[in-house]
């Protein structure tokens, strides 16, 4: 049986959400593990078949961890199939919620000098009760801005499932 490492950089747990729903759909199929990148040193990439990783967005930027993640394991990011999805409020938008189109997609894939197998874009959760004061009023700012909504007393999740599932079956086919 197949093995793969789930990898995730989250920064309100909507990502690990959608890397707990990938392992519910993988582990039918394939033997899975689930890490946070912050607990990944703790591993060695190179028992496993599969490497996917997803990393979520915030203010227009991926983690610090990601890039240092991909920096130290590009060897065996290259010699695996390996999967990358990112997670963002953008992708709530079509036309802005394919790897084409994402920006946050798109520079991930300049700065970075990985080049996945299979890519993904979901989109994520506003969840305002749960923030601080600071990126409360400026997720509402941003939301403004893109017409997204602005209610802080709400949380608004804009994953498609569907999709995170047909990524998933793809996933599984190589």
């Amino acid at each position: 049986m197949q093995k793969a490492v789930i990898i995730y950089s989250t920064t309100d747990g909507q990502t690990k959400r959608i890397c707990e729903f990938l392992m519910q759909k993988l582990e039918k199929k394939m033997k899975i593990d689930v890490f946070s990148i912050d607990e990944i040193d703790k591993t060695e990439l190179k028992f496993y078949d599969k490497i996917i990783v997803g990393a979520s967005i915030r203010y227009g930027k991926h983690s610090p961890k990601l890039f240092k993640f991909v920096e130290e394991n590009i060897d065996v990011l290259k010699a695996k199939f390996a999967a990358f999805f990112t997670v963002n409020v953008v992708a709530r938008k079509e036309g802005k919620n394919t790897p084409d189109t994402n920006p946050y997609m798109k520079k991930f894939l300049q700065l970075s000098i990985w080049q996945p197998n299979l890519l993904g874009v979901f989109a994520g959760k506003i969840d305002y009760p749960s923030y601080k004061f600071t990126d409360k009023h400026m997720i509402r700012l941003i939301m403004y801005i893109t017409k997204g909504p602005t209610d802080t007393s709400g949380s608004f999740e804009f994953t498609n499932w569907k999709s995170v599932e047909d990524f998933s079956d793809q996933i599984l086919q190589n």
